[in-house]
């Protein structure tokens, strides 16, 4: 399934600045980045349950924010893009 992930995470502090690259850090291991703080992750019931407990761990929900969009699998009629994309999507093949 496509799960959208976006976050906003208060950097004021060097505390809030280390939960920024940690959350960043996550979701590329587990999609690809679409936006600054937007990621696109195709994943199974499993990865993301993992996922979801690793972000909210790590962010703090006083000054910080997560939002999850559920694509589900049939994500390719849902989705609309224009202008440059960043990079190969993470469902096409991937030769090297």
């Amino acid at each position: 399934m496509l799960v959208l992930v976006t976050y906003d995470v208060n950097t004021e502090t060097a505390a809030g600045k280390k939960r920024l690259r940690q959350v960043a850090k996550q979701c590329v291991n587990y999609g690809r980045r679409v936006q600054n703080s937007v990621f696109e992750c195709i994943v199974d019931n499993a990865q993301w349950i993992t996922l979801k407990v690793l972000l909210t761990d790590i962010i703090d929900e006083e000054v910080d924010s997560l939002r999850f969009y559920y694509l589900g699998n049939r994500y390719q009629a849902k989705v609309e893009h224009v202008g440059i994309d960043r990079g190969i999507s993470q469902d096409q093949t991937l030769i090297l």
